[in-house]
């Protein structure tokens, strides 16, 4: 993968080039607000970018200022207009075919998914940041859990993530009131990597991005499960499951790769497998 292959699934745009795939949310007009098609090309765009050997790094990002302002709440009230007599269960049954499976694609994706941050993230928005493994942000972004403020529990997973980032009382905090974060609270809490000026928002989010697109890739995946397990685990678990990962690593050419260069006093030549 070494040219630039770009490609518009709804308002999302996908690109694939140097082993990196790039998904912008690209619906600036309307804060980058999730319709539904919109979230099915993330997730579409996430599983495949797993499935790829040649993608090593995913980055998530949005067109203009706000990154994500959540779901599309005029489509969800349109539909509820036009939808007719509701059957119990219908409501839970779309959110656990929707935004919880787009969260779990992104913690799920075995690819590394750096998030960058240039405006608000609001509900899902702010979910879709959460739950990646690295996240830069713009001294102008902010993170919300705006359900409350429309009447709705939160969903796409955020009662999972927010006690196991920041605690319960802090999540409680956030969720019952939904008062915006900005983004300095949101490193000082550890929600985010890096908080820049807008202005080198870019070359920050770059750093990680570069750094993993040539990384041992399969440590890479298998670090992060361990990590992202580690709180539903006990020591027995995880440690087991430490070792497993260990196992399956030793076999992988990037493995002996890493160890031959430390040997040999060089960079390591890593190819991801």
């Amino acid at each position: 993968m070494t040219t630039t292959e770009l490609r518009a699934q709804g308002g999302v745009l996908v690109a694939d080039a140097a082993g990196i795939r790039r998904i912008t949310l690209n619906r600036p007009e309307a804060a980058n607000a999730l319709r539904p098609e919109d979230r099915d090309a993330v997730i579409h765009a996430l599983r495949t970018a797993d499935a790829d050997p040649d993608v090593r790094v995913v980055v998530l990002a949005a067109a203009g200022r706000h990154f994500c302002a959540g779901a599309d709440v005029k489509a969800l009230a349109r539909s509820r207009e036009s939808g007719g007599e509701k059957r119990v269960g219908d409501a839970m049954q779309k959110i656990m075919d929707g935004a919880q499976i787009l969260v779990a694609s992104v913690l799920d994706c075995s690819k590394p998914v750096v998030a960058v941050v240039q405006g608000p993230a609001a509900g899902i928005g702010a979910h879709l940041a959460f739950a990646a493994d690295l996240v830069v942000a713009s001294e102008e972004a902010s993170f919300a859990e705006s359900f409350v403020r429309r009447g709705l529990v939160m969903d796409g997973g955020g009662a999972y993530l927010l006690p196991r980032r920041i605690g319960m009382q802090k999540a409680k905090e956030l969720a019952l009131l939904g008062d915006a974060l900005p983004a300095a609270e949101a490193l000082v809490l550890g929600l985010v990597n890096r908080v820049v000026p807008a202005t080198e928002l870019a070359d920050a989010a770059e750093t990680f991005v570069r750094r993993l697109a040539v990384a041992p890739t399969s440590a890479v995946a298998l670090t992060k499960k361990l990590l992202n397990a580690s709180p539903d685990s006990d020591r027995a678990g995880a440690y087991l499951a430490e070792a497993m990962a260990q196992e399956v690593q030793s076999h992988a050419h990037d493995s002996r790769e890493g160890v031959r260069a430390f040997v040999e006093r060089r960079d390591p030549d890593y190819r991801g497998y």
